[in-house]
């Protein structure tokens, strides 16, 4: 699957757009194949601005994008309130 990653701080010239493995949700996760997303002040965080929260030599998570909207295509054991099919939203 494609995704906006970064592995160091600093301008939007780190962002870099990758082929990564797609993840396999975990027993309360939901895997969502995404059709729209946004940006927002989180995202700026591969800046390094907020190295106390998101890493102090590197960050510790390495995708951007909080903001979507798309399907579920797999839901984890103990999930109940989703199903594959579903259209969802989260920030």
């Amino acid at each position: 699957m494609k995704a906006i990653v970064y592995c160091e701080y600093g301008p939007p010239e780190v962002l870099q757009l990758k082929e990564i493995e797609k993840p396999t949700p975990a027993d309360n996760e939901v895997l969502v194949k995404v059709r729209a997303a946004g940006t927002n002040p989180l995202d700026g965080m591969h800046t390094g601005r907020a190295r106390i929260v998101s890493g102090l030599r590197k960050p510790k998570l390495t995708r951007a994008g909080t903001d979507f909207a798309g399907t579920v295509e797999a839901v984890g054991k103990d999930v109940t309130a989703f199903k594959p099919g579903d259209e969802v939203f989260g920030a």
